[in-house]
């Protein structure tokens, strides 16, 4: 592996900051339009962030992006997103929102990482252009920042697709174009595009503009802040049908909405990975709808409402909440827990393990079986008619055990700092998979304050790992990864 190059990843990172910086600018508005006090703490926030990346940025300036590397890509984003998360904290901090930088360290990376699991209290005394960013930092990491840099940046060089994979959510990455550069404006333009439609329906369901777009951000980039202590719970049923709709949206592959608006229908049904996704989400919903109007008495429309939208928004680790699923019948809560390990499509903004990976696992385990029974025979693992090659399994099954051994260390070490059985493995499960609520006291009506700081820190380190897919920050740990 070729040596990497510090100063032209500085000069990147810099850029990066210089980005934020402009994203904190836009929160002000609402800061004057509400009269809130937060005004002066943004712009503080704002220019120290802006600064900061135009200094680095002025300081390896002479610095060539075109010799950034694989190891580069790695090394860029996995620090990428920590220095965004740590400037991120200064809105909260400076205008004591969140004081403590644990705390606000906790609620940044749970943003930009959406994953939507929150150490406030009470949202609804937030101001709001400190709200205004807490949703804002869902929009800029659900499709990424660093992919959104590949889209404005002509000069990425050989270091942009290597960049774009070690960001982007799944274990390939559908080109759209060519041109890597092209690839990442058109995701970017379906992006915006999806946002611009939900605002659009909830104004006509009659939310304001402010929460249309707080909204809008954590569903799209399915992240889960609102601004609303209750999340979706006294909305209309139009805003929830709605908010349904984009969740799933969100969740399928970005290159099957671009098919569809060429008009390739016939492209998007053919996909294995889309019909599991479907299917998945219609026999979920059926047996949480059931229970929940033979048990709880539910009228048949709310029943499928309800289950329909918890069901789409744990799918997709959206962790937007119509109802307290906590007080459903156990086997309601316990079936989304399980469904907090599915994730959503391959290239969508989802988090998660991801159909894909669940479809060829049960391929991958259908085969072996067969061998068992016929040891001369040979079986391929076939997707979408073609043949998976050996190293894609491997780093499937790769994948699967890390993601689960992960799991069960990090629910160890919430145990270990006082947090019940229970809780520790929803909310490690939760923040793994960028859902946001997790099960108990940290679940829909609950929130992460009360955790230890280790615990907390825990869940920071693994809503980052479950972002960026476990390898692009385990990798970093190895020491070969290090050595020219």
């Amino acid at each position: 592996m070729k040596s990497f190059h510090p100063k032209a990843i500085l000069k990147l990172m810099g850029f990066l900051l210089m980005i934020e910086g402009l994203f904190m600018f836009g929160c002000i508005p609402y800061s004057i339009y509400y009269g809130s006090v937060d005004l002066k703490p943004i712009l503080l926030s704002a220019i120290i962030t802006l600064v900061s990346g135009f200094l680095l940025r002025l300081t390896f300036r002479k610095a060539n992006n075109r010799e950034l590397g694989t190891r580069d890509a790695y090394i860029i984003v996995s620090f990428t997103w920590i220095l965004i998360s740590a400037y991120g904290t200064f809105p909260f901090m400076f205008s004591n929102v969140i004081p403590d930088f644990t705390d606000a360290f906790f609620e940044s990376i749970s943003g930009f990482s959406t994953t939507g699991a929150s150490i406030l209290r009470d949202i609804e005394i937030v101001p709001k252009g400190v709200l205004f960013w807490r949703s804002l930092t869902h929009w800029i990491g659900g499709m990424g920042i660093v992919v959104l840099a590949i889209a404005i940046l002509p000069y990425m060089g050989l270091g942009g697709m290597q960049l774009f994979n070690a960001e982007a959510p799944g274990p390939s990455v559908d080109k759209l174009h060519p041109r890597m550069a092209e690839t990442a404006k058109r995701l970017w333009g379906i992006y915006v595009l999806l946002t611009v439609a939900q605002v659009i329906l909830m104004l006509l369901g009659g939310m304001g503009l402010f929460d249309s777009l707080c909204y809008a951000f954590g569903t799209v980039a399915t992240g889960g802040f609102g601004t609303k202590n209750t999340s979706y719970m006294k909305y209309s049923p139009y805003l929830q049908y709605i908010t349904t709709i984009f969740m799933f949206f969100a969740g399928t592959s970005f290159t099957l909405h671009y098919l569809a608006l060429k008009g390739k229908l016939r492209k998007v049904f053919k996909s294995e990975e889309y019909r599991t996704y479907v299917g998945l989400t219609l026999i979920a919903t059926v047996i949480v709808a059931f229970l929940l109007w033979l048990i709880q008495d539910f009228s048949i429309e709310a029943a499928i409402r309800h289950a329909l939208f918890q069901v789409v928004s744990i799918i997709t680790c959206t962790g937007f909440a119509s109802y307290d699923y906590m007080i459903w019948p156990a086997f309601c809560w316990f079936l989304i827990f399980v469904l907090m390990f599915a994730g959503g499509m391959v290239g969508s903004t989802s988090g998660g393990i991801k159909i894909f990976r669940h479809v060829l696992l049960f391929k991958n385990g259908r085969a072996e079986f067969r061998k068992m029974i016929h040891p001369n025979a040979v079986f391929p693992v076939r997707l979408d008619g073609r043949n998976v090659s050996p190293e894609i399994i491997h780093n499937v099954l790769a994948i699967f055990m890390i993601y689960i051994t992960t799991f069960a260390i990090g629910t160890l070490i919430l145990i270990g700092f006082g947090l019940a059985l229970p809780d520790s493995m929803g909310s490690v499960a939760t923040c793994m998979g960028g859902i946001g609520p997790g099960l108990g006291t940290t679940g829909p009506a609950g929130n992460f304050a009360h955790l230890h700081d280790v615990s907390k820190w825990t869940l920071s380190f693994l809503m980052l790992a479950g972002r960026l897919e476990l390898i692009t920050i385990y990798i970093l740990f190895i020491p070969a990864f290090w050595r020219n």
